[in-house]
């Protein structure tokens, strides 16, 4: 069964926030393809939706714990490499522009607070990330990145901006396509397609 999880953290107050978007991004993916509505499931402490993709059976999993300890609801379901193999874990992402995803597996964390835990708690990177652009650009077309850790948690933490909030509707679109030909067609084919 693939497991699809939607980094963020869990609350009112950080729902439109651009360190939510691996959240908002499956929340967009379940009601796109009809899941059923989310469920807590209090022995992983997640919200949980299960439905099939094609043929195949997928459980979307949103943590309901602080970024940085999002392995935390993972460790119980993925136990081998074999079930990290069809994990897929999607993520806000500085170091890609506004409007953009990129499909990757067996990668280091890059610094991501949220993919650490996964790493550390499941205990091999061997998983399929969708990376999901947040930072702008410049006029230019340079990467305009926040520098300096309070300058990064103030962005990442901001809220996004209305016309932005267009642009990742349209990412929605697309990142949900991905999923589907990840979980259809297999990762290498998808990479192919979506990088």
């Amino acid at each position: 069964m693939n497991i699809i999880v939607g980094l963020g953290n869990p609350g009112e107050e950080y729902s439109g926030t651009r360190h939510n978007t691996g959240r908002i991004m499956l929340e967009y993916f379940a009601k796109k393809n009809n899941f059923p509505e989310w469920e807590k499931n209090k022995k992983i402490n997640a919200l949980v939706s299960t439905n099939k993709i094609g043929k195949d059976k997928a459980m979307l999993v949103l943590p309901e714990t602080f970024m940085n300890k999002s392995g935390g609801s993972l460790a119980s379901l993925i136990t081998s490499k074999k079930k990290a193999a069809e994990l897929v874990v999607i993520y806000d992402d500085l170091d890609l522009p506004i409007g953009k995803f990129k499909i990757s597996f067996n990668r280091s964390s890059g610094g991501h607070r949220g993919l650490q835990s996964i790493i550390k708690k499941i205990k091999t990177e061997a998983f399929v990330r969708i990376r999901v652009g947040i930072s702008p650009l410049s006029p230019t077309g340079k990467l305009k990145k926040p520098k300096g850790d309070t300058a990064v948690g103030d962005f990442i933490l901001g809220e996004f901006r209305e016309k932005e909030i267009d642009t990742m509707k349209a990412v929605g679109k697309k990142v949900a396509d991905a999923l589907v030909a990840i979980v259809s067609e297999g990762r290498e084919k998808a990479m192919g397609e979506w990088n």
